[in-house]
């Protein structure tokens, strides 16, 4: 249980990082995906809000990525920012990246994965992977080990055990698809009943283009990665005092839909959800990242402020490991989560 059960979905993450301004003043916290009309420049500006010694932000887009941080100097000029252009869909970029925020500095307190994708037609990474699966899983995933050795840095000089944490967004969406293990690029293969996507999908969600793809299925088993990854990093780092959570911000205007068609935007409509705005989209994103409640492993998944469960597919142990080795095998390269 979280410390705060009065928060819900109309929390905002300027209200959550006022209450937890301990846990933000004077650490280093790094946001991916920031741009200025998403939840991670709400994420960013709540921790910026709170003194914070170092917010690193990084983000494919240059041009959005200054203005953000333009934005928050302006508003809190104490505050240091730094940007790094961040592109999650090539592994070359991600080394980049990572060497640029190693020359920043030698601790990590805080890594939010926030930066996703949902494509709506085939396209590739560099690599030759299916885009959304290669951003929002093959890249979080590269990225998050190569950052280990920063964040191992900040859990052995925390005095509080759990207070360093990897927080990876997911979605409720991780519910439109399991990991397809035998078919991760949807090249579309024949793949066995336990890893198809749950059907019947409801109205445009089922809707294809003319090669085969879904974008709604793609994008759901992406967010089933992230959960399960998150999964394998708790096991498995559990006594190194680095959390790890995943959680649905909720359903957000943001630019991460700004590629689906009107039919797609009505079906969301017709599901009668509550729509956030983008600082209380990043609510329940501080709640993980910050709560001391959470310092100890009480849960795997977040929704709105609260821990939840999510969908049986996405906290299987087994599939979690077959996940981590398949992620190794694409990069070519095995990454050891022992101290």
């Amino acid at each position: 249980m979280t410390s705060h059960p009065e928060f819900n979905e109309r929390t905002t993450g300027t209200e959550v990082a006022s209450v937890f301004a301990d846990q933000i003043r004077g650490r280093t916290i790094l946001v991916t995906g920031v741009s200025p009309k998403g939840i991670g420049a709400a994420t960013a500006f709540a921790f910026a809000s709170q003194a914070p010694d170092l917010l690193i932000l990084a983000s494919r887009t240059k041009s959005k990525l200054e203005a953000v941080g333009d934005q928050i100097r302006n508003k809190f000029p104490d505050t240091r920012v730094d940007l790094v252009t961040l592109d999650l869909s090539s592994q070359k970029a991600i080394r980049e990246a990572v060497a640029e925020i190693t020359t920043l500095t030698d601790k990590l307190d805080i890594l939010v994965n926030n930066a996703a994708i949902n494509a709506t037609t085939r396209q590739a990474t560099p690599e030759g992977l299916e885009m959304t699966f290669g951003t929002n899983h093959i890249g979080t995933f590269l990225f998050t080990n190569l950052l280990l050795p920063p964040l191992r840095n900040a859990a052995k000089a925390n005095p509080s055990p759990g207070a360093t944490r990897i927080i990876s967004l997911a979605s409720a969406g991780h519910g439109l698809s399991p990991i397809r293990f035998s078919d991760y690029n949807f090249e579309p293969k024949e793949v066995p009943p336990e890893e198809d996507h749950f059907k019947p999908l409801p109205g445009s969600f089922a809707r294809c283009t003319e090669d085969g793809y879904n974008g709604m299925v793609t994008y759901g088993q992406s967010k089933t990665a992230n959960i399960l990854f998150t999964l394998y990093l708790q096991k498995h780092l559990d006594g190194q005092g680095i959390m790890a959570y995943t959680l649905h911000p909720g359903t957000i205007d943001t630019e991460l839909g700004r590629d689906q068609d009107p039919d797609i935007q009505a079906q969301f409509k017709k599901m009668g959800l509550y729509w956030k705005s983008q600082d209380q989209g990043c609510s329940t994103t501080l709640v993980a990242a910050l709560d001391p409640a959470l310092s100890e492993t009480k849960g795997l998944y977040l929704v709105d402020c609260q821990i939840s469960d999510p969908y049986e597919h996405a906290k299987d142990a087994v599939a979690a490991g077959k996940l981590w080795k398949l992620s190794e095998d694409i990069i070519g390269e095995k990454f050891s989560l022992e101290d």
